[in-house]
């Protein structure tokens, strides 16, 4: 069940990072930047000891700021 939650929280990060930044990305492109964006908003938070509770709410919010800072990097280093 966990496996499946990620993977939604990754769709959804990812589609609305996406929409944030005006991209194009489809089901795949979504899902690889969500959980992307997923690990790099883990890590940013460990790094600066937020206190995480680890329900939805929180993985999802981490998970789309991670994804912004990912998409927006790969943007620029790839335009």
């Amino acid at each position: 069940m966990g496996l499946i939650i990620t993977i939604i929280i990754g769709l959804i990060a990812g589609g609305v990072a996406h929409r944030v930044l005006n991209s194009r990305g489809g089901f795949l492109g979504s899902l690889i930047v969500g959980l992307v964006g997923a690990l790099i908003g883990g890590e940013f938070a460990s790094i600066l000891n937020l206190n995480v509770t680890g329900g939805v709410l929180d993985r999802l919010i981490i998970a789309v700021i991670g994804a912004i800072l990912f998409l927006f990097v790969w943007k620029k280093v790839f335009k």
